[in-house]
């Protein structure tokens, strides 16, 4: 009996492991350049891969290129040169008519939340759908349940200015949940918080990760990301270098 649970448990990580090898990744960046007039290039040949699933730190020292990466997944700016395939879809031939729908998988935390202070948490949440046309049914459900996952269900009717940083940054982080997201793009996300509430945050990234989102991080806290223990991308004035961890440049 011992020896068909054991048996049962390799197979099953067995067959896991070769869905989660074979599938394509969610971001696939190939070469990628990013250029702006009179400056010097934001990213330089940029090649990396990040698979469905993962969660992934990305560091470098201030105008290293973090936000600008970022960015071109989120499809908020397009490369210079190169691929960039996100989600399946090639960001270089996407149509401006087709983007908002795009960025409809796509979650985005800031390191300032950028709430609308003359409104509650609940609607600054719901912000997202009501532009998408949900009804007010579904609004209403995926409004509490993303604020439950982040501990503020009992604040929907208070307003930002009532809240703490910590809180704020959170309303922030279901805010970008509420549409159900495939990727989490977070830059710099705990820049303006103390260690606890930093910890606090990442472990909510951690749990949404767990629910099968694509989560990554872009932080210079190296704490946080040692005690994450999670593959960490490296940029150095916009190339990447830490090709031993899977990256290349």
């Amino acid at each position: 009996m011992a020896e068909r649970v054991a048996f049962g448990f390799l197979d099953s990580w067995f067959y896991r492991y070769i869905e989660n090898t074979t599938r394509p990744p969610v971001i696939s960046f190939q070469h990628v350049f990013k250029r702006y007039p009179q400056g010097p290039d934001a990213l330089r040949n940029v090649t990396l891969e990040i698979s469905r699933g993962e969660m992934v730190f990305l560091t470098g020292h201030s105008g290293a290129g973090k936000s600008t990466l970022l960015r071109l997944i989120a499809a908020i700016e397009r490369c210079t040169q190169g691929q960039l395939v996100v989600n399946g879809e090639d960001l270089n031939e996407i149509s401006s008519r087709r983007i908002p729908y795009f960025r409809r998988r796509i979650g985005f935390v800031f390191q300032s939340p950028r709430l609308l202070p003359d409104r509650t948490v609940f609607d600054n949440v719901a912000l997202p759908l009501i532009i998408s046309g949900y009804p007010y049914r579904d609004i209403l459900r995926r409004v509490r349940a993303a604020l439950d996952k982040v501990g503020l269900l009992r604040k929907a009717g208070f307003y930002p200015i009532t809240l703490s940083g910590g809180e704020q940054q959170r309303v922030g982080i279901a805010r970008s949940v509420v549409n159900k997201p495939q990727v989490l793009l977070a830059d710099e996300p705990t820049g303006n918080l103390d260690p606890a509430l930093s910890w606090e945050i990442m472990l909510l990234f951690r749990q949404f990760n767990r629910f099968g989102v694509t989560v990554l991080v872009a932080t210079h806290d190296i704490s946080l990301i040692q005690q994450m223990q999670c593959r960490t991308l490296t940029l150095r004035n916009g190339s990447l270098i830490s090709p031993d961890i899977g990256v290349s440049s």
